[in-house]
C-alpha cells in the first residue's frame, strides 16, 4: 500500500492553504478592520463556491427549510468564530492563532460528552497534552493568559460548536449549498458589525485585495474543492489527522512571510498541542468506516 497517495497530498495542500490563511488574515488588517475584512472574505467565499455547487448537479441533496435554518445557525456561529479569531490576530501571532484555533480538535470530543457521547483514553490523553501545551504557549509568569490568545481560545469554542452543528447538518442537506448559505449569513453579520464599529473605504479594500483574495477564494472555494476530492479515498480519522497540521503551516507562514519567531517556551507549547491533536485523532487498530460521500 502506498503511504502517501494523491488523496493524501490533496489534503496536505488543504492544510497548507488553511495554515497560510492566518498570514493573509493578519496582513489584511494592515488595511482593514477585522469585521470589514471578514465581510469581504465571506462574500468572496460564497461566490467562489457557486461554480462547485453547479458542477455537483444531480449529486446535490434536496434543499429546503433545513438548509436555510441550518445555514443561519452555522453562519452565525462561523461569524462568532472568525470574529474572535480575526480580532485576536491584532494581539497575537499567526502561529499562536493557528495552534490555539486547532484546539477545537480536542474540544469537540469533550463537547460530545455533554451531548451524551462517549470518549476514550486516547482522546483524554490528547486533551491533557493540548491543555499543557496551551499553558506553555499562552500563560505568562503572572499566570494570566495573553489577551490575543484568550480571544483565539474563545474562537476555538465557537469552532467546536460549528463542527458539531455541521456534523449534524451534513447528513441532511447539501454540503456545498450549506457552505454558501453559511458564508452569506456570516457576511451579513460581519457587514453589520463593520458598519457599527468601523469606517472602511474603497481604498482600504483595494489595499487588502491580495489577502482578501487568498482568504476568500483560496481558503474557501479552492480548499473546499480539494478537501471534497481528497476525502473520497481517505479514512475520516486520517483526514482529521492531516488537516490538524494546519497549525504547523500557520507557524511556517508566520515565520516566512511575517518574520514571526517562537521562543523555547512557545515551541514547547506548540509541540505539546500538536501532539495532543495527533494523539486524539490517531487511527485506532480497528479500521473506521469511510465517510459517506454525496
Amino acid at each position: 500500500m502506498t503511504f502517501i497517495s494523491p488523496s493524501h497530498l490533496l489534503l496536505i495542500c488543504v492544510a497548507a492553504i488553511w495554515g497560510f490563511a492566518f498570514v493573509a488574515q493578519s496582513a489584511g488588517m494592515d488595511y482593514l478592520g477585522p469585521h470589514s475584512f471578514n465581510a469581504a472574505r465571506f462574500l468572496l467565499g460564497a461566490l467562489s463556491l457557486v461554480p462547485l455547487w453547479f458542477l455537483m448537479g444531480k449529486k446535490r441533496l434536496p434543499q429546503g427549510r433545513t438548509l436555510i435554518l441550518g445555514g443561519l445557525a452555522a453562519g452565525t456561529i462561523m461569524f462568532g468564530g472568525f470574529s474572535f479569531q480575526q480580532i485576536g490576530l491584532l494581539y497575537t501571532t499567526a502561529g499562536n492563532a493557528g495552534f490555539i484555533t486547532g484546539m477545537y480538535i480536542v474540544m469537540v470530543p469533550i463537547a460530545g460528552i455533554l451531548l451524551g457521547q462517549s470518549t476514550n483514553l486516547q482522546t483524554w490523553s490528547g486533551v491533557i497534552l493540548a491543555v499543557l501545551g496551551l499553558y506553555s504557549l499562552s500563560i505568562g509568569p503572572d499566570f494570566e493568559m495573553a489577551y490575543g490568545d484568550l480571544l483565539e481560545l474563545i474562537g476555538a469554542c465557537f469552532w467546536t460548536a460549528h463542527v458539531i452543528v455541521i456534523g449534524w447538518l451534513s447528513r441532511k442537506v447539501d454540503a456545498i449549498g450549506l457552505s454558501i448559505c453559511q458564508f452569506l449569513v456570516a457576511a451579513v453579520w460581519a457587514t453589520i458589525a463593520a458598519l457599527l464599529y468601523e469606517t472602511p473605504t474603497l481604498i482600504d479594500f483595494q489595499g487588502a485585495w491580495l489577502p482578501l483574495l487568498y482568504a476568500g477564494v483560496a481558503s474557501s472555494g479552492i480548499a473546499c474543492t480539494l478537501q471534497i476530492i481528497g476525502q473520497r479515498k481517505v479514512e475520516p480519522s486520517v483526514t482529521a489527522l492531516i488537516l490538524s497540521t494546519e497549525a504547523i503551516f500557520a507557524v511556517i507562514g508566520g515565520w516566512l512571510l511575517l518574520g514571526e519567531t517562537l521562543g523555547s517556551k512557545e515551541l514547547l507549547g506548540c509541540s505539546l498541542m500538536l501532539a495532543g491533536m495527533l494523539v486524539s485523532q490517531w487511527p485506532s487498530r480497528k479500521r473506521p468506516e469511510m465517510a459517506a460521500q454525496g
